[in-house]
């Protein structure tokens, strides 16, 4: 995924706010499973007027970022995506930030899958399954 550095997602030192990273993140997944024709409201929870409800969720139970240059407006950044099944009730997501080529931050981002009802550890889905397999 590429992108542009908007002037909203910078703080008043005028730099990319550190938070801007993860919610890139989640666009270039989400971007991905588009990609490999997953319905996002399959996967992420949908509006109250959508009545379908969803078996699992998928809690983030760790994240962690590493910033190694500032991000200016204007700056235009490449993310890569890099998942990684971590057995078969949870994953990784590991994202590569650079300009120009240049690395400039890293973030990783655990998933558990569990069962939305009673709330204990479950097994992967069918469609998050195939999209680490066919995006790796």
């Amino acid at each position: 995924m590429n992108r542009t550095v908007r002037f909203g997602e910078t703080d008043s030192a005028g730099v990319v706010h550190f938070l801007q990273l993860f919610k890139w993140s989640h666009e270039a997944w989400e971007e991905s499973l588009e990609k490999f024709g997953i319905v996002l409201q399959d996967i992420f929870p949908a509006t109250q007027a959508d009545t379908r409800k969803l078996d699992i969720a998928l809690p983030v139970v760790h994240c962690e970022a590493n910033y190694f240059k500032p991000l200016y407006v204007g700056d235009f950044i490449s993310i890569e995506l890099y998942p990684e099944k971590r057995n078969d009730s949870s994953f990784i997501l590991r994202f590569e930030f650079t300009k120009n080529g240049e690395q400039i931050g890293l973030t990783q981002i655990k998933h558990v899958s569990i069962n939305s009802v009673t709330r204990e550890k479950c097994s992967l889905s069918k469609q998050i399954n195939f999209w680490i397999e066919a995006s790796t």
